[in-house]
C-alpha cells in the first residue's frame, strides 16, 4: 500500500501524493507543486547554494537541530518526518524581514540577487544554532554558497550584524520550535515508508534487518541504495536516470550511529560527515581538516561516510585517509554480515565487492598508536569545495626514526582509491630521512599509472604525490605541523 510523504512548512502539514514522481527533487517541488519561487535552482548539482535551504529535524536528546543542504539533489521524499523552512518563510506577515535578510540588507550583500536567498538561507541555518558569530565559521558556513557580483566582505559583515539585529527580541522560530517539535513527533513512523508512484517506489526501511529484506525482495530492474543523495541527486539532475525504486537509509537509526570502542571508532553507514565529524577529528585532527574541505557545509550535512564507500569513486577524499588508519569494512545482507579491509571493497572503476542484495553497514577506524605518525594532503584549485587532483594518505609508525609498518594511499592516482605497496615495501626498515627515503619516492611510479584529465595531467600527478612523500618526510623530521593545512 502506498503511503503519502509529509513534513512540515510554515506550521502545516504538507502531503506529497503519489502523482509526484519518486526521482522529483525538494527544489522543483517547492517550485512547480507549491509555487515558492524564492530558492533559485542555479547548477542543480549542489555546487552553487543557490538553492539552499534548512531542514529542521529532532535530535535524539528531542530538541530541534536546524540543517543548510541543497534542495536541487534532495528527494522531496526525504523530507518525511522533517520541516522545511526556505527563503520564503522568514519575512513577517507585517513585512518585516527576519535579522538574517536586514542584515543582509542593511550591509548591501545583494547585487543580481539571484544568489541571495542560498546565502540568507545558509546563514539562517547558523542563526539557529549560534548566539554570537565566530570569523572563521562563518567563512565555512558561506563556502557552498558562490556569489559573483557582491563579493564575500560585506555578506560576512551581514553575518555578524544579524546577531546585533536580533538584540533581545523573541525569534517566532525559537518561540515555536515547542510547537513544531510536536508536530514533529505526530510524523514519527514506526513502519517502513513505502511510497509508490507511476514511475517508480521510494522506500525508507526503519531497521537494518527491514533493509537487507527490502533489497532482496525488489523486483527485477534498477534499483538505487540513496544515503545522502549527493552523487545520486545528479544522476537524476544531470544524467536523467530513472530507477525502479529507490531505497532511502535515511530513517535508519542504526546505521547513523558512531561508536567508540576505545580503540576503534565504528561510524554507521548512514552518518553525515557532520555528524561523524567530532569522531573523525577523535581519530586524528588532520582527518579532520580534510573533511573540513570536502565538499561544503550543505554537503557535509547531507553527505555521508558510508556512501561515499559505496559509491566506490576513485576521487572520494575520506578513502584513502581510511585505507591509510587500515580502516575495516562491514557489509551486511539477508544472508548475514561479512567484513573485510576497505582496501579490498574497491576492485575497478566504480566497481565494489558489493553483492546484490548486500549493503554497507559501517566502517571502523583503529586510532592511530601513540608512535604513529600520519598525515593528509589534498591537492585542488581551490581551498573549499573542489575535486582533488591528488589526495594523499600516509600513515606510519617509527621506532627510533626507523619506519616498522607504512601504510600510504592516494585517490585521484588510479581508477580506484589505492594503497602504494610497492613505496610501503621500499620504506620498511629505512630510516625516515629525506635522503633514505628517495629509493621509496621512485617506487611510487610504479605503483600508480595516473591519468589526464581536466585537474591535472599524468605527469603532474605522479611529481606531486613524489613530492607529497618527500614533504610528509620533512615535517615529520621537522617535528611542526604536519598535514592538509600546511599543503596549501
Amino acid at each position: 500500500m502506498s503511503e503519502p510523504v509529509r513534513f512540515v512548512s510554515r506550521g502545516q502539514v504538507v502531503t506529497v501524493g503519489p502523482d509526484v514522481p519518486h526521482t522529483m527533487t525538494a527544489l522543483e517541488y517547492l517550485r512547480l507543486r507549491l509555487r515558492r519561487t524564492g530558492s533559485k535552482e542555479g547548477c542543480a548539482e549542489g555546487d552553487c547554494g543557490a538553492c539552499t535551504v534548512v531542514v529542521g529535524e529532532l535530535a535524539d536528546d528531542g530538541n530541534l537541530r536546524y540543517r543548510a543542504v541543497n534542495a536541487c539533489i534532495l528527494l522531496v521524499h526525504q523530507l518525511d518526518g522533517h520541516a522545511l523552512f526556505t527563503v520564503d518563510d522568514l519575512a513577517e506577515e507585517d513585512g518585516r524581514l527576519h535579522p538574517v535578510q536586514q542584515a543582509m540588507v542593511d550591509a548591501h550583500g545583494s547585487q543580481c540577487g539571484f544568489c541571495t536567498p542560498g546565502f540568507v538561507m545558509s546563514l539562517f541555518a547558523y542563526f539557529r544554532g549560534h548566539d554570537r558569530a565566530d570569523a572563521e565559521e562563518l567563512k565555512d558556513c558561506l563556502a557552498g554558497n558562490l556569489c559573483r557580483c557582491t563579493g564575500y566582505r560585506p555578506i560576512l559583515e551581514a553575518g555578524e550584524r544579524m546577531f546585533a539585529l536580533a538584540g533581545g527580541s523573541t525569534d517566532r522560530f525559537a518561540a515555536g520550535e515547542a510547537a513544531l517539535a510536536t508536530q514533529l513527533q505526530g510524523l514519527a513512523r514506526s513502519r517502513m515508508l513505502r511510497h509508490s508512484t507511476p514511475d517508480g517506489d521510494f522506500l525508507a526501511p526503519e531497521t537494518p534487518e527491514d533493509l537487507a529484506e527490502t533489497l532482496a525482495t525488489l523486483p527485477e530492474g534498477e534499483n538505487w541504495i540513496l544515503a545522502g543523495g549527493t552523487d545520486v541527486g545528479l544522476w537524476i539532475t544531470k544524467q536523467r536516470r530513472n530507477p525502479r525504486s529507490i531505497v532511502s537509509i535515511g530513517r535508519i537509526a542504526a546505521l547513523r550511529r558512531i561508536t567508540d570502542h576505545g580503540d576503534a571508532i565504528e561510524i554507521g553507514a548512514g552518518a553525515t560527515y557532520s555528524d561523524a565529524f567530532a569522531a573523525i577529528e577523535s581519530l586524528h585532527p588532520d582527518f579532520a581538516r580534510m573533511v573540513r574541505r570536502l565538499g561544503s557545509v550543505q554537503i557535509r550535512n547531507s553527505g555521508t561516510i558510508g556512501g561515499n564507500i559505496a559509491n566506490g569513486s576513485p576521487i572520494g577524499d575520506s578513502m584513502p585517509a581510511l585505507i591509510a588508519l587500515g580502516a575495516r569494512l562491514a557489509l551486511r545482507s539477508r544472508a548475514g554480515r561479512r567484513e573485510m579491509p576497505l582496501e579490498d571493497f574497491f576492485l575497478a572503476y566504480r566497481r565494489t565487492a558489493l553483492q546484490p542484495g548486500e549493503f554497507v553497514e559501517s566502517v571502523t577506524v583503529r586510532k592511530p598508536a601513540a608512535d604513529s605518525r600520519f598525515a593528509v594532503y589534498k591537492l585542488s584549485k581551490r581551498f573549499d569545495q573542489d575535486i582533488s587532483a591528488v589526495l594523499a594518505a600516509f600513515h606510519l609508525r617509527l621506532d627510533g626514526g626507523i619506519v616498522r609498518e607504512a601504510r600510504i594511499a592516494f585517490g585521484g592516482m588510479a581508477g580506484i582509491p589505492a594503497r602504494a605497496p610497492k613505496t610501503e615495501a621500499a620504506l620498511a626498515g629505512l630510516s625516515f630521512t629525506p635522503a633514505a627515503i628517495e629509493p621509496a619516492v621512485a617506487a611510487l611510479a610504479a605503483d600508480y599509472t595516473p591519468m589526464t584529465d581536466m585537474r591535472a595531467s599524468a605527469a603532474y600527478r605522479l611529481l606531486a604525490a613524489q613530492n607529497l612523500l618527500r614533504k610528509f618526510c620533512h615535517e615529520v623530521n621537522a617535528g611542526g605541523k604536519i598535514g592538509v593545512e600546511a599543503a596549501e
